[in-house]
């Protein structure tokens, strides 16, 4: 799975997630690709869950590039511990995703293949998502 090798802040507030996406917003590698319609934080569980699906539905035909990556640690304190005491450890990494940006892109397959990888891919994603082809 994916997570950043080094950090500086083992641990991160929550922040805002608010706002739309400024860049990361065209397909710069592939033709097609899968666009997010609204906030959310994709797990890293779930990028890679994303990432079997396209490898599959394409048979290894093509390329796609991930365009997203889990930098933003979530902490959780263990059941039944009492308040105060500090930070949780760190459960798992997420991406932080705002609206109009690409997550992932493919090329080199047809268009129905991958509009069918997308698909797929979009189901393992907890965002809605629309499939967009290069202008």
């Amino acid at each position: 799975m994916l997570q950043p090798k080094k950090v500086k802040y083992r641990k991160t507030f929550r922040g805002k997630n608010r706002g739309k996406a400024m860049r990361g917003c065209e397909i710069v590698f592939g033709e097609y690709g899968l666009r997010a319609l609204n906030l959310g934080e994709i797990s890293a569980r779930q990028i890679e869950a994303a990432r079997k699906k396209i490898t599959y539905a394409t048979k290894r035909e093509g390329k796609y590039w991930i365009k997203i990556f889990p930098h933003k640690p979530l902490t959780q304190k263990p059941l039944g511990v009492k308040m105060g005491s500090g930070k949780g450890a760190i459960q798992e990494y997420v991406a932080v995703i705002k609206p109009g940006f690409i997550l992932f892109e493919i090329g080199g397959v047809s268009e129905e293949m991958a509009k069918a990888a997308m698909q797929k891919a979009a189901a393992k994603l907890s965002v809605k998502t629309e499939f967009v082809k290069k202008k």
